[in-house]
């Protein structure tokens, strides 16, 4: 079984370690309601998806006071 002889150095970890930054997701318009949604999901807000209802969203309390 291979063993490192040496130290890895904290230069030589992040060069390896370069590509696993996090990065913000990309969003997109809601073309029923205009909130903004991850690209190819089901819109949280109004739950259309690709120009249909994909699914009933529940009726909350805050909705129904309004």
């Amino acid at each position: 079984m291979g063993v490192p002889k040496r130290r890895v150095s904290h230069a030589r970890q992040g060069e390896r370690r370069a590509h696993l930054a996090l990065s913000v997701p990309e969003l997109v318009e809601c073309d029923h309601c205009h909130e903004k949604k991850l690209p190819h999901h089901v819109c949280p807000n109004c739950g259309w998806y690709q120009g249909r209802q994909a699914i009933e969203l529940k009726q909350t309390a805050t909705d129904t006071a309004s």
